[in-house]
């Protein structure tokens, strides 16, 4: 039997306020085998916060990548001691996120263009830690988005080979003048840059971000690439998770139906419930799972009617079930 492929061969990319510790277990409902990556975390949030809220996960999340914020080696190398304790199969370095915060931070998108520094960072995180590092980059920053800044940027920051697998969003981002949403939109895409990458350094994992909106061109991708990331078409249609172990993961068992997937996350909400999580904390991350069957919008009407009331429990999210038609 050939070896089952590699986790990063289709991942779901880390999404601020979104790929929360509850969307990644519905997310598992879906999927056994795809990487998800947590929201991002700055190393002095963990260091100088509340490091077990930041970083407790439930076992049936995994596999499950830590995404860090941070540019100082020594903070980057003190956060990931501290998660350790946390058995996450990848810590990965945000290099991408263009935000105003973020960049008054120094880190993110900024740091492409100090590529030493990120490769200390890279080099301190994983003499700290004992699981694989990654970065996830943009093609580019500003003025700086040649292929050869981007190709001097990967051989920099890989040259220790602390760094075996590098995702790149396909955008360069724009510092100043646009915002983050606009930054995820305006920027043109350039797949075949990332795949320029690739085909330099065939000993990298490149992992292809971006656009990306169905499973056949991911598909289409990794003929070029070794992995494909989706992060928002992910969020909005959450049922495109059910077919990804058997087209990427050679998984021989039938998707699961919707209907089973929210069925199997009810024990979750209740355990959440009794811990005193309110129920459209978890429910918000299930609106688009029923998009395309008729009485979705009521359905989607229902759960954000309801959701919110202080005694809101399961019996919410199965009354809002009620409004679906199935054939």
């Amino acid at each position: 039997m050939p070896n089952p492929p590699p986790a990063y061969t289709f991942s779901v990319a880390p999404m601020l306020k979104w790929t929360d510790r509850h969307a990644r277990m519905f997310y598992r409902q879906l999927t056994q085998h795809a990487l998800l990556y947590t929201e991002m975390v700055t190393d002095n949030a963990i260091i100088h916060g509340d490091a077990h809220q930041h970083l407790h996960f439930n076992v049936q999340e995994k596999p499950l990548a830590l995404q860090l914020g941070g540019c100082e080696p020594e903070t980057l190398a003190k956060a990931c001691q501290i998660a350790q304790h946390y058995d996450y199969d990848e810590i990965n370095l945000n290099i991408g996120c263009p935000s105003d915060r973020v960049q008054s931070g120094r880190f993110g998108a900024c740091l492409m263009a100090d590529a030493p520094r990120v490769a200390e960072c890279v080099a301190a995180i994983s003499q700290t830690s004992r699981k694989p590092v990654t970065i996830k980059c943009r093609i580019g920053i500003d003025e700086q988005d040649s292929l050869a800044f981007l190709l001097n940027f990967i051989e920099t920051v890989t040259a220790q080979a602390y760094c075996q697998r590098v995702i790149i969003h396909a955008r360069k981002a724009w510092l100043c003048g646009l915002s983050p949403k606009q930054n995820r939109d305006i920027p043109p895409l350039n797949y075949p840059r990332v795949y320029e990458v690739q085909r330099h350094f065939p000993h990298l994992a490149v992992v292809i971000n971006g656009g990306i909106t169905s499973l056949a061109s991911a598909a289409d991708h990794l003929q070029h690439t070794q992995g494909v990331m989706l992060g928002r078409k992910i969020y909005q249609n959450p049922y495109l998770l059910a077919q990804v172990d058997a087209r990427f993961f050679h998984e021989q068992s039938a998707p699961i139906t919707r209907k089973q997937a929210l069925l199997n996350l009810m024990p979750y909400i209740i355990e959440q419930q009794q811990q005193g999580v309110r129920l459209h904390q978890i429910s918000r991350h299930v609106l688009g799972l029923f998009n395309g069957v008729s009485g979705a919008k009521y359905f989607r009407r229902y759960l954000s009617e309801h959701a919110h009331a202080r005694n809101a429990d399961e019996k919410v999210l199965l009354k809002a079930m009620e409004h679906l038609q199935w054939k």
